[in-house]
């Protein structure tokens, strides 16, 4: 359990980083490109002790997945990007494979 602890963290720190990926504006603004690369590099850090616990391709697929619904959600209500319904049905394809890895492969309990 401890494990997903720290994976939650490190896809809550990755979607931090990443929403403030877009306000360094190429890195030229110092305060959101600090912002992003501590967030990234505590995201890492949290992911490889999510790691002991989880496998990594199980630990990937979720952080990958979660990061994708949570940076979304920040595009549509941070930056007013819209999402078209082909982009919406891929995202769920996404989280329905994530679904379908620890419902029902062995491969998560490590």
């Amino acid at each position: 359990m401890k494990y997903y602890l720290f994976l939650a963290a490190a896809i809550l720190c990755e979607t931090l980083g990443t929403s403030f990926l877009k306000k360094t504006e190429q890195f030229s603004k110092p305060i959101p490109s600090i912002i992003f690369v501590v967030a990234m590099v505590g995201s890492f850090y949290l992911l490889s002790h999510a790691l002991k616990g989880i496998p990594i391709g199980i630990s990937y697929a979720i952080w990958s997945a979660a990061g994708i619904v949570l940076i979304s959600l920040v595009g549509y209500f941070v930056y007013n990007e819209k999402l078209d319904i082909p982009a919406i049905i891929g995202i769920l394809l996404i989280v329905s494979g994530v679904l379908v890895i620890n419902l029902f492969s062995k491969s998560t309990s490590h």
